[in-house]
């Protein structure tokens, strides 16, 4: 009888299984190495070579910051001769309680070194440039600081004085890093920081010009102290400084003034529009604020209501509501947004 051979028992046949065991082993390793990458990648941010650097003076929500991957160095704030860091160990509502128990409350810059070891640092993450963008250097001496670390060093910084505060310069922090964040290059970056800084605008509302006036900052805004204690000022920042805008004779007055006058400004631009309302102990005021302008502004993009920090606090008191409004050129209006019949 001729032998018979099972299929299972050929030689090349269990070589061909034992092969494709092994085959199977090497895709089983593939997936899971090429699964590890794929974890790495989302968990690590991609590289930007321009970082943008800016003060705790723009407020920016702490969400953008990490989004944008922005660095935030703090300035200080002294309350009874206690040194504080903003955004760490105090907070606007302390601040605002002893403005109102009308304790000594200062600020201070931060130093050289700390703008030093944050341009340090984003050069060992790789950045190739550094765009530092700072509240008015005719408040404060932040921008010289930054100015001074930014000689010293090892990837090239532009320190920028913004002429303004809040989030005005910080909707032009923002646009800067999202231009970095999809490969823009310094100049690219830049361009994109100063379209938004130089026709933003701040206008705001103080219930006294006492504390502007012991903080040294009242600048032009100095010729209303002499006025009755009726009058409510109407003050906004201007090529740096603190300037009069109005003056009106009650509170609820000054706030629809207020309003108004971010109407107008918004208008004028022509553009769509970011707006931020900041405020210190006064969060219903602003909140009807921002109300009234998403309902007015036509083209707002964003309505933020931010409470002020520990610093500009320290220095326009409780009771103040600010506008910010930060035209975005190139965001032209739609025939809707604009008020416009459409053809």
């Amino acid at each position: 009888m001729p032998t018979v051979t099972t299929e299972g028992s050929r030689p090349t046949d269990r070589l061909g299984d034992r092969l494709g065991e092994l085959v199977g082993q090497r895709l089983r390793r593939w997936s899971r190495n090429r699964a590890a990458d794929l974890a790495r990648e989302e968990a690590e941010p991609p590289r930007v070579d321009v970082r943008l650097v800016t003060d705790s003076t723009a407020y920016l929500p702490e969400d953008l910051v990490t989004e944008h991957r922005i660095e935030v160095v703090p300035l200080h704030v002294v309350v009874a001769g206690r040194e504080h860091v903003e955004g760490r160990d105090i907070t606007a509502a302390q601040v605002a309680a002893a403005l109102n128990e009308y304790t000594i409350v200062t600020t201070s810059r931060p130093s050289p070194a700390v703008f030093a070891e944050v341009y340090s640092r984003l050069a060992a993450e790789g950045a190739t440039h550094v765009v530092s963008v700072h509240l008015s250097s005719q408040m404060s001496g932040t921008y010289e600081a930054a100015t001074l670390a930014a000689a010293e060093a090892s990837v090239p910084v532009v320190a920028i004085d913004s002429e303004t505060i809040g989030m005005a310069m910080g909707f032009a922090v923002i646009a800067g890093a999202e231009r970095a964040s999809r490969g823009g290059g310094l100049e690219s970056v830049l361009a994109a920081v100063n379209s938004r800084l130089g026709p933003s605008s701040v206008t705001f509302y103080v219930h006294t010009l006492e504390h502007l006036r012991r903080g040294g900052r009242i600048g032009a805004a100095s010729a209303l102290l002499g006025s009755a204690l009726a009058i409510k000022p109407i003050l906004s920042v201007r090529d740096g400084r603190i300037v009069p805008v109005e003056k009106v004779r009650t509170s609820a007055r000054a706030i629809a003034r207020l309003v108004a006058l971010a109407v107008e400004q918004a208008e004028a631009s022509g553009v769509a529009v970011d707006i931020a309302v900041h405020h210190l102990d006064s969060a219903d005021r602003a909140e009807a604020v921002a109300t009234q302008l998403r309902e007015r502004v036509r083209g707002a993009r964003s309505v933020l209501v931010l409470e002020l920090g520990a610093v500009v606090g320290a220095h326009v008191g409780p009771g103040t509501v600010a506008v910010a409004v930060s035209p975005r050129p190139g965001d032209v209006l739609e025939p809707q947004d604009a008020g416009v019949d459409p053809l």
